[in-house]
């Protein structure tokens, strides 16, 4: 019987402002372990505590290694994009353009 895998890739802001993007099959465990400091070598360790900004739910461990991969090649801003749900801009910032001036 073949089993229901799940797995997050799940960006969390640290006390630094530094972003981390990682994938985990228990993301509430995996943000307890980050804000306990359970791995001292970990790079959120120094910088705790981390909240969760943006997380995305895969059946497919691939998939998500990929998408995990893909996201830490993104800018802060387009992180940025995606944690508001700006579409519009998000879809700027992929086009490597910089944003429109503010109005």
């Amino acid at each position: 019987m073949p089993r229901d895998h799940h797995y997050f890739v799940y960006i969390v802001e640290c006390s630094d402002r530094m972003y981390y993007t990682g994938v985990t099959n228990n993301l509430d465990r995996r943000i307890w372990e980050h804000n306990e400091g359970i791995d001292q070598k970990s790079f959120t360790y120094n910088r705790r505590p981390v909240t969760l900004k943006y997380y995305e739910y895969f059946s497919d461990i691939n998939q998500a290694i990929s998408w995990e991969k893909q996201l830490k090649g993104w800018s802060r801003k387009k992180k940025e994009a995606l944690f508001d749900r700006d579409w519009d801009k998000l879809k700027i910032l992929a086009k490597g353009k910089k944003e429109p001036p503010k109005t």
